[in-house]
């Protein structure tokens, strides 16, 4: 599940996951992505992980062609809120792969923090 968040981060996306992300709801997101790539904004976003229980295929199919087709240069800052220590590691580990995107994982009880990493894209 994927369920739209108002951070007070204007031009920020920002969402909860939690459960299962169907195709439906990757496709939304990647919607909103786009209108804002096609107004010319770089993409600041904010992913709070509730809980995982997984990815439909065809949800992943739809993240993979929005990356094929649009990369990853489009991003400017990620802040991923979670309290799951594994996928902290893992954003740090993407954040330096794509030494152009500033990520950053926090724990759930530093979602000011996170939002504050935002404000300053």
């Amino acid at each position: 599940m994927i369920e739209m968040m108002d951070i007070g981060v204007e031009k920020a996306v920002a969402y909860r996951v939690g459960g299962k992300i169907t195709e439906e709801e990757m496709t939304s997101v990647i919607s909103i992505f786009k209108e804002k790539i096609d107004n010319g904004e770089k993409l600041i976003v904010y992913q709070e992980v509730a809980g995982f229980d997984g990815v439909e295929f065809d949800a992943m199919a739809e993240k993979f062609k929005f990356f094929i087709e649009f990369g990853i240069s489009h991003f400017n800052r990620i802040a991923v809120v979670t309290h799951k220590k594994w996928i902290h590691n893992l954003v740090d580990i993407e954040g330096k792969l794509f030494k152009n995107v500033d990520m950053k994982g926090f724990p759930i009880e530093e979602k000011d923090k996170a939002i504050e990493f935002l404000k300053g894209a």
